[in-house]
């Protein structure tokens, strides 16, 4: 199989890559909100708390209840999230996206729901962002290649969708399927990746609440270049966890064949946990650097274990050893 220098792709240049120092530590403050309904219970408001510039409709939800659903960190602002982008349907620069993904057409747009389910169906986007009420929860992503966002997404737990269509026994993970259109997408067509980009995850991975079908975010609905109509989003594990322009979601008895798996297995593994104390082959994992916020002479942020929502996603992975397991 080509190495993915042969495909194309370009590796982050070196003031990209997080150093070799690891740091270990808990950030206390979510270990408090990681008590449900903890935004309730502090009496914050229960409407969306931030927004975008207005260009694009609005989206607002309420503020989840869902343990672990909001930092109080600051926000990354609106302009850094759509414009520093991995999204390699478009492009392997971050500002390619934010350049080329206004060819997109998001409407119409359907995602078929197939598999091992009983109720196999073909959702209008429409109809699908009414399934379930929207909420908005602000989320850390700490991407593999060392740099980290806060983003205030809005949508709603992927648990609602797999309910609704009622998975069988013989279920055990759940693909996604992002479009591959050369007409729309012109990093399509090139070889760094092999089309459509697949992504899957455990069922009960799936099923936590906190894994989300993102549909906006800053309360107005998703920009092209951050993967419109919907997405995946989970914020525990690498960013490159996360499918986007999501056409087909199949319920599946064996482990699928993600699109990184393919691509570089020696490097990228199914399960894709943040975890600062396994290196990555070419750089470290224990440091980020948190977009919009650093300069050159700027510390590092120390990267947390699964991304510092061990209390709430810790026990999917009891007994497993994550450094096989990566």
């Amino acid at each position: 199989m080509p190495s993915l220098e042969d495909r194309g792709f370009v590796h982050p240049v070196a003031s990209e890559i997080t150093p070799r120092d690891v740091y270990e530590g808990r950030r206390t403050l979510l270990r408090l909100l990681a008590v449900g309904g903890a935004g309730l219970a502090l009496g914050i408001p229960a409407r969306a708390q931030v927004s975008g510039p207005g260009k694009l409709p609005k989206l607002a939800g309420a503020r989840s209840a869902v343990s672990g659903a909001a930092t109080m960190e600051k926000p990354t602002s609106y302009e850094d999230v759509t414009t520093y982008n991995n999204f390699y349907e478009f492009g392997t620069d971050k500002s390619d996206p934010a350049e080329r993904a206004h060819t997109l057409k998001t409407r119409p747009w359907t995602v078929a729901v197939e598999g091992a389910v009983s109720k196999p169906k073909t959702f209008d986007i429409d109809e699908l962002m009414k399934l379930a009420p929207m909420e908005e929860r602000i989320y850390r992503l700490r991407c593999v290649e060392g740099w980290s966002m806060v983003v205030p997404w809005v949508g709603w737990s992927l648990a609602s969708l797999v309910r609704e269509v009622q998975p069988t026994g013989n279920a055990k993970f759940v693909e996604f399927v992002s479009l591959a259109d050369k007409a729309q997408m012109p990093g399509v067509r090139s070889r760094v990746l092999d089309w459509p980009y697949v992504e899957g995850l455990r069922l009960d991975e799936a099923m936590h609440p906190l894994t989300l079908l993102a549909f906006g975010l800053y309360g107005e609905q998703l920009p092209n270049q951050n993967g419109a109509p919907l997405r995946l989003v989970v914020p525990w594990k690498y960013g490159f966890k996360s499918a986007k322009s999501i056409v087909k979601i199949r319920f599946v008895e064996k482990q699928p064949k993600t699109a990184w798996e393919q691509s570089a297995p020696q490097e990228y593994g199914f399960f894709s946990n943040v975890n600062p104390k396994v290196d990555h082959p070419r750089w470290s994992q224990g440091t980020e650097r948190r977009i919009g916020e650093d300069g050159l002479l700027a510390r590092k942020r120390p990267t947390l274990m699964f991304n510092g929502y061990e209390s709430q996603v810790g026990q999917l992975y009891a007994g497993m050893d994550l450094k096989k397991n990566y």
